[in-house]
């Protein structure tokens, strides 16, 4: 039995051309950039080359830009490492609801350590509202963190309007990119972001690395003490292998992405409308139109998301019902209920998020399985059952 992968939200598997590229680094191109000899140069230079292909990616200068170990310790350096900086000038962090797992938890670890932070709601489709994220700023205000885009309900926030609202306060933009990458445009110096997180894997390069944006004349306090790589802001020995896999990534995704989405658009909307119309009872999570292009989020009435994923799993179709980063857990999305959604009806939501690899064909698998998997697990439902008497 084929499988059918469309969960390329939590993975994507990485770009043949990508591993191409990377081989040699495995090999004889293998020396430390910090080494001061030839092999040492070769890496230098490799590192250098690839930190500026990553700035043109998002607009941003290339001394702008430090390499991690991947996107949670982007957001790590990004959040905490400028509210240890800047908390002379106040403490307190505001964030919407919405925002990745990740975020959530690095908001608990500051609280303990003496900041408040306030947390913006978002209307029924995942929408910061600006007037309530206004209304949340004070004089002890020092950073925002607004993710580009949820990465479960693929929503796009108002990214523009939230940066130049930032830029009149006088505070800084964090935002977390790693949903959105690939999927449209970012432009740093567009988009008033002050800190920017962004991930590898997301644009099909390998896991384990990631990059963190900070703006010029903006400082964070280092996270990871060492050798004082990357401008002392996060020591270690760079990844150049992994770096540049990101690098070729980055420059394919460059090149290729006004296609894929307008192909993920196409595949999303044919799904959407199928499924809709096809089984009563079924709702579009997120905004219908302000949405990343890959992500079909759909809840049903009167069954359970674990028995979705294990009974399209059965089928050959792997999906989701969420966050990866949450999925062991028995606890509704955050995100769902964060638009005003009951734990029933957030339980009972699938992900389908399309990718590079995806065709036709893996389209119509799943608009074929969902029919047969929503009308089995109905009818074994006893709450559905009695919703319906």
């Amino acid at each position: 039995m084929k499988e059918v992968y469309l969960d390329n939200q939590s993975a994507k598997p990485v770009d043949p051309r990508v591993i191409e590229g990377m081989l040699p680094y495995f090999g004889e191109k293998y020396g430390n950039p910090s080494a001061l000899h030839t092999i040492g140069d070769i890496g230098t230079d490799t590192l250098e080359e690839s930190r500026k292909s990553i700035a043109k990616f998002i607009n941003a200068d290339e001394d702008e830009i430090i390499f991690t170990s991947g996107a949670t310790e982007a957001i790590n350096l990004g959040i905490i490492g400028y509210a240890m900086k800047n908390k002379n000038k106040g403490n307190h962090i505001v964030m919407s609801e919405i925002e990745h797992i990740s975020i959530h938890n690095i908001a608990k670890y500051l609280e303990r350590s003496g900041f408040e932070i306030s947390k913006v709601p978002v209307d029924k489709y995942g929408r910061v509202n600006l007037k309530k994220l206004e209304r949340r700023i004070t004089d002890k205000t020092i950073l925002l963190s607004i993710g580009y885009a949820s990465n479960e309900i693929g929503t796009i926030q108002p990214i523009r309007e939230i940066g130049k609202l930032a830029e009149e306060k006088g505070i800084a933009f964090h935002s977390d990119a790693v949903a959105a990458e690939g999927l449209m445009p970012i432009d740093v110096k567009r988009d008033g972001v002050h800190l920017l997180a962004l991930s590898s894997n997301d644009i099909y390069g390998p896991k384990g690395v990631g990059v963190l944006y900070m703006r010029k004349k903006f400082r964070v306090n280092p996270i990871i003490i060492g050798g004082g790589q990357e401008r002392g802001l996060r020591s270690g020995s760079e990844d150049v292998t992994g770096i540049v896999g990101m690098k070729i990534a980055a420059e394919i995704m460059q090149k290729e992405m006004p296609s894929e989405v307008k192909r993920f658009t196409e595949y999303r909307d044919r799904m959407i409308k199928q499924i809709l119309e096809e089984i009563p009872d079924s709702y579009l999570n997120g905004h219908p139109t302000e949405r990343l292009a890959s992500n079909t989020h759909i809840r049903f009435d009167g069954i359970e998301g674990e028995s979705i994923l294990l009974s399209f799993k059965d089928k050959g179709i792997a999906i989701s019902t969420g966050s990866a980063c949450t999925s062991k857990t028995l606890e509704p999305s955050h995100a769902l209920i964060a638009t005003g959604l009951l734990h029933e009806e957030a339980h009972g939501s699938l992900q389908i998020t399309t990718g590079r690899f995806n065709t036709e064909q893996d389209i119509d698998s799943v608009l074929k399985a969902v029919p047969e998997v929503v009308t089995r697990l109905r009818d074994l439902s006893p709450i559905y059952k009695t919703k319906k008497v």
